[in-house]
């Protein structure tokens, strides 16, 4: 892309976030702190961030962080709607996850020794309980909680020490998600779905604050997980052979993620969904071609109109907020702060998801030039319900078995 074009996509953004800055030093710094995660920097922290821009020294920028008046959550608004004016869509999937920042020492704001996806153990760590929104014009990071363990409030003269408020009290993963997810419905973003991994997927109340709230949803669930009566494993086991149907859960870097998929209807639930439900739930099961022992499992619900491949879709968009992860870690430094207060962490976070946006929004606006229409197989529907589910058939062996007759 031309230089000329990225100056001025990136001066608009400033223009668009330059009001929730109110004196020109902090705004000036806050566009240097930004070109800076965008830029070529060894190590994006205040001190290479500062060198980049010129500085003789990095207290300008700490200052942004940590002593300036402005307020991450006004930017996070503004990003949000520019998420929504440049990448949105009326079937936009809203998609929750948590990532780990490792950490020393027992200062920074929430760490603690706790299990890390990231590392894939138990480390000295920060949680973040991130949102990220998806269409098939881009995704990006839209929102982020910093996640406080009880050990940190219930010592609240250690909260103080971190400049952590006194307001904010223990909340759980799946309530700040619910958090960001109520955000998300008072802001611009035109949102369909949602999906998130089996920590947030296997909690009830998540799944009935998104019902609620008249969300359609596919969201992962151990094998454990009881539909009904029985173990979601026990139930996918019975399905009959052709309601396996092969599908793409969306492109990879190595082509189209194909899976072999199961899904059926659940019956509707009277107390919920009254004598006309407007929403169907269903069970989904995604098994690994190569590995056939490889199974996955998810519970959704979603519009009648709803298609088997509408669930596929949803449920393959939840890798995308890992490849915001590890892009905005690569050439944003989402993880590469070195900031120890509550102010600090959200601040850093909330500018280098802005850096994320505009590098999604100017992949956005390349892909446009080429841009394809792609067609979704339809499901077929079982005539032959069984186990008081109706399984949704491969329309491709009905048409083989059909041909023949």
């Amino acid at each position: 892309m031309p230089t000329d074009v990225w100056d001025r996509e990136l001066n608009e953004l400033f223009l668009r976030i330059g009001g929730r800055f109110t004196r020109v030093e902090p705004r000036r710094r806050m566009r240097d702190y930004v070109r800076g995660l965008l830029g070529p920097v060894g190590r994006k922290n205040s001190w290479q961030l500062a060198e980049y821009a010129g500085h003789q020294a990095p207290h300008g920028l700490q200052h942004l962080l940590a002593g300036s008046r402005w307020d991450a959550d006004e930017v996070r608004d503004d990003l949000q709607a520019y998420t929504a004016e440049q990448l949105g869509s009326s079937d936009g999937v809203f998609i929750i996850d948590d990532t780990g920042f490792v950490k020393k020492g027992t200062v920074s704001a929430g760490v603690q020794r706790q299990y890390s996806g990231t590392a894939g153990r138990t480390e000295n760590c920060q949680i973040g309980v991130f949102a990220a929104y998806a269409t098939s014009r881009g995704h990006t990071l839209v929102d982020r909680e910093l996640y406080l363990p009880k050990s940190w409030t219930d010592d609240r003269e250690r909260c103080r020490a971190a400049r952590i408020p006194d307001e904010r009290v223990f909340a759980t993963k799946g309530e700040l998600a619910r958090t960001m997810i109520t955000r998300a419905l008072a802001s611009p973003l035109p949102i369909a779905w949602v999906t998130a991994d089996s920590a947030y997927g296997q909690d009830s109340h998540f799944r009935r604050f998104l019902e609620n709230a008249q969300l359609s949803y596919v969201v992962a669930v151990p094998k454990s997980q009881q539909v009904h009566g029985p173990r979601i494993d026990h139930l996918i086991a019975q399905a009959p052979p052709d309601s396996w149907q092969r599908l793409s859960a969306g492109s990879g870097a190595k082509g189209e993620r194909l899976y072999d998929w199961a899904a059926a209807r659940l019956p509707a639930v009277w107390e919920f969904d009254g004598d006309e439900p407007t929403r169907q739930r269903w069970v989904l099961a995604r098994r690994s071609i190569a590995r056939p022992d490889e199974m996955a499992y998810y519970l959704a619900c979603a519009p009648l109109k709803a298609t088997v491949a509408d669930l596929v879709r949803v449920a393959g968009c939840r890798w995308k907020i890992e490849e915001c992860f590890q892009s905005a870690k690569n050439e944003c430094g989402l993880d590469q702060y070195e900031v120890r207060r509550y102010v600090g962490w959200y601040r850093h976070i909330t500018l280098s998801m802005l850096a994320h946006t505009f590098l999604a929004v100017l992949a956005a606006q390349e892909r446009k030039r080429g841009e394809e229409i792609q067609t979704r197989p339809s499901s077929w529907t079982s005539r032959r319900p069984r186990f008081a589910v109706c399984w949704q058939l491969d329309p491709t062996t009905i048409l083989r078995t059909g041909a023949t007759r």
